[in-house]
């Protein structure tokens, strides 16, 4: 039987609107939940070795500090300027990563599904020597007909042409599709397929592959939270992405996610990074695919701008393969100014709880913008139910209302930023292969800073008052999700 939290979430469902209906709706399927619970249960890593990779980023960052002050002449007074942000989140990172950021590459940052595609089209368009994809959701509709075409194109011009899908993320997507484009001559792999005996050793029905990335002759890279559907032919507002949204922010907690935008967000990278991003596509590729994955090769890009970049892919399969989660866990240990994150879907561990409740507590400005309906049920809920330990800790609370919000971001302290595939949930943090940039610098920053706030101002606040005085619906259904959180 296929586990509960693999379902696709790409299509979007209605919400439950009472404990009841939610209710009559999960008792049917609690035989699924008994198989979820024994085919896996997502752990992250332990306080003792989150508290010695901590010690061990705290100890760079602190030389980092001294020897930045020293060169510029700078006092440890408590009036802490920017660049000494900039310099402890550069040692932080290494520390933790254990190896150094990659300098010299230009990131550009994509606020929208139609900004996103147009992007990556024209870049696979001009494709010469190959292009490499990864997505976790390929659907036969209007915009993967479009990139089937495109990709079609690439291999007809002379370049090679790899694909790889997940197969749960593409179940209902027609074998018709892929095997048009295999016809055509291009590669197509499916990760992790639903049968075993079409699986190469080591199949784990939990696992996924979320990530969605893009890699055109080396040169050019892209990866976020945006998948190959229609769904993401509109975007908030004005449609273009390029300026606030609609001012729907007094609409309906419970809003039609059949009907509205999708707001999510991604990245396009040129520069030295992109062979780090063709990396992991090869790994995945080989770990998936009898067949040697085609084009490409150790080609590192010359540099194109002045943007330092890290790569982050999580390895579930792996006992060291928490990437995404250590480093997300020791920038925000390490923040000293502001916290701002835009995010999907929001089911932490406890840890994570209290590295933002701590943080908002010592006096950081820790903002959290989420969704105000969603595509899953469970998750929005289960997500609802960590917002009264935030609230009494002082972190602000937004929901979109407007769109329906699935960008995976943060930027903390104007200086440290991150987009990708990540949600905030223990699924992406130990069941999921994933993938995010980590973007070092203040001008990239402020990019985000200001995707932030218009997200912020297209929001509504979540007060302590308003919260408290939610309805019993609204309680039931949050304790009830969280049971299940760990393996949603």
């Amino acid at each position: 039987m296929w586990p509960l939290p693999a379902v696709r979430r790409a299509r979007p469902g209605p919400g439950v609107s009472s404990w009841l209906s939610g209710a009559r709706r999960w008792a049917g399927a609690l035989p699924l939940a008994c198989a979820v619970l024994l085919a896996a249960c997502a752990s992250v890593p332990d306080a003792q070795e989150r508290q010695e990779r901590q010690a061990q980023a705290n100890l760079s960052a602190d030389a980092a500090l001294d020897s930045y002050r020293r060169g510029q002449g700078i006092a440890a007074a408590p009036g802490t300027p920017k660049g000494d942000f900039l310099a402890r989140h550069l040692a932080v990172e290494q520390a933790v990563s254990g190896e150094p950021l990659v300098a010299g590459n230009r990131v550009r940052l994509l606020a929208d599904g139609p900004s996103t595609y147009q992007a990556m089209l024209r870049s696979i368009g001009q494709a010469r020597r190959y292009v490499h994809m990864e997505t976790y959701i390929f659907d036969d509709d209007a915009e993967g007909s479009r990139f089937a075409e495109a990709l079609i194109s690439a291999r007809n011009r002379g370049a090679e042409v790899s694909l790889m899908v997940d197969a749960v993320g593409t179940l209902k997507t027609p074998d018709a599709l892929f095997k048009r484009l295999r016809d055509a001559g291009v590669q197509v792999a499916v990760f992790n397929p639903v049968n075993p005996a079409r699986a190469r050793a080591g199949w784990s029905p939990n696992q996924r592959n979320h990530r969605k990335v893009l890699v055109v002759d080396g040169k050019v890279g892209y990866l976020g939270g945006i998948n190959v559907s229609s769904v993401y032919e509109s975007s908030p507002g004005s449609g273009s992405g390029s300026g606030p949204g609609s001012g729907k922010a007094d609409a309906e907690a419970d809003g039609d996610a059949k009907a509205a935008p999708w707001r999510d967000t991604h990245l396009r990278i040129e520069g030295p990074a992109v062979a780090q991003l063709e990396a992991v596509i090869r790994a995945g590729w080989e770990s998936q695919s009898k067949e040697p994955i085609k084009g490409g090769d150790s080609y590192v890009a010359p540099p194109a701008g002045a943007t330092r970049v890290r790569i982050l892919a999580n390895q579930p399969d792996r006992s060291d393969g928490y990437t995404v989660y250590l480093t997300l866990m020791s920038a925000f240990e390490s923040a000293q100014q502001s916290i701002h994150i835009t995010m999907a879907y929001f089911v932490p561990d406890p840890a994570f709880i209290d590295v933002l409740t701590a943080a908002a507590r010592r006096g950081v400005d820790v903002v959290l913008v989420l969704p105000g309906f969603s595509d899953s049920s469970l998750v929005f809920h289960a997500g609802r139910s960590h917002y009264a330990d935030l609230l009494d800790a002082g972190v602000k609370l937004y929901e979109r209302r407007d769109a329906l919000l699935h960008a995976k971001t943060a930027v903390v302290d104007g200086v440290w930023s991150t987009v990708g595939s990540s949600n905030m949930d223990w699924r992406s943090f130990a069941l999921n292969y994933e993938i995010n940039a980590v973007v070092l610098g203040p001008e990239f920053a402020a990019d985000m800073e200001a995707l932030f706030q218009r997200d912020v101002a297209d929001s509504v606040r979540i007060t302590p008052e308003a919260w408290k005085a939610r309805g019993v619906g609204d309680r039931s259904m949050e304790f009830f999700s969280r049971m299940f959180e760990r393996w949603l």
